[in-house]
């Protein structure tokens, strides 16, 4: 702060005497501390939000692994917040002429009794496992650390031969927010393995039939 130093002079009147400005820093050296330390603690505390996605490696060589059909289960984002599911696989070529038979597609939503429901029932074996062996290690009878509770863990979904194989697609009408929700179920549910895959358009017929789209709007919506 700056100050004006006065002085008494003879014959009983005070005048001020003019001098340079004298600026105490004191209080700024304690706001550049405050405004260290507030900084410090916000760039901690602010991490970037980011979804890591762990894909299955490129094939170079070989033929593609094969998905026994009955541990299938294809998920189909919807419009409208919806979720379309089929178990197994869809052969769509003709034979003499004769169109495919496409299966029915079940309509569920992302509420605790819809995609949940059926992700936890098709992964029951593996997941009672896993609740087991947390509850070992819970009660002291496998004594381990964090780090080698989680390995373990991965390990099981990593051999396990039981669990749903989930190929996840999206139809063109179907949302950004669907596609992080069913990310989060995927790990809520200790799916171990599930990825991501272009719908075919035989699939798009099937949820266009199933959810009431006409031709003309599906068209419409493709352009």
């Amino acid at each position: 702060m700056a100050e004006i130093i006065q002085e008494e002079k003879g014959g009983g009147k005070k005048k001020a005497k003019k001098l340079a400005p004298h600026i105490d820093m004191t209080p700024m050296v304690d706001l550049m501390c405050l405004l260290i330390t507030f900084f410090m603690l916000t760039t901690a505390f602010s991490k970037a939000k980011v979804m890591e996605i762990v894909l299955p490696e490129k094939l170079t060589k070989g033929e593609p692994p094969r998905i026994p059909g009955s541990r299938t289960l294809n998920i189909i984002l919807g419009p409208d917040n919806k979720i379309f599911t089929y178990p197994g696989s869809v052969k769509p070529e003709e034979f003499n002429n004769i169109p495919p038979i496409l299966p029915p597609l079940q309509e569920t939503d992302f509420s605790a009794t819809g995609i949940r429901q059926l992700l936890l029932e098709r992964n029951r074996t593996l997941a009672r496992k896993i609740q087991d062996f947390k509850d070992q290690v819970l009660t002291g009878k496998i004594v381990l650390n964090p780090d080698s509770v989680q390995g373990t863990i991965r390990r099981m979904k990593n051999v396990d031969d039981t669990g749903p194989i989930v190929l996840i697609k999206a139809y063109k009408k179907a949302n950004y927010g669907n596609f992080v929700d069913i990310l989060d179920e995927m790990n809520i549910c200790g799916i171990a393995r599930y990825t991501f895959v272009d719908i075919a358009w035989y699939e798009e017929k099937m949820v266009e039939s199933a959810a009431g789209i006409t031709p003309e709007a599906a068209k419409a919506s493709s352009n």
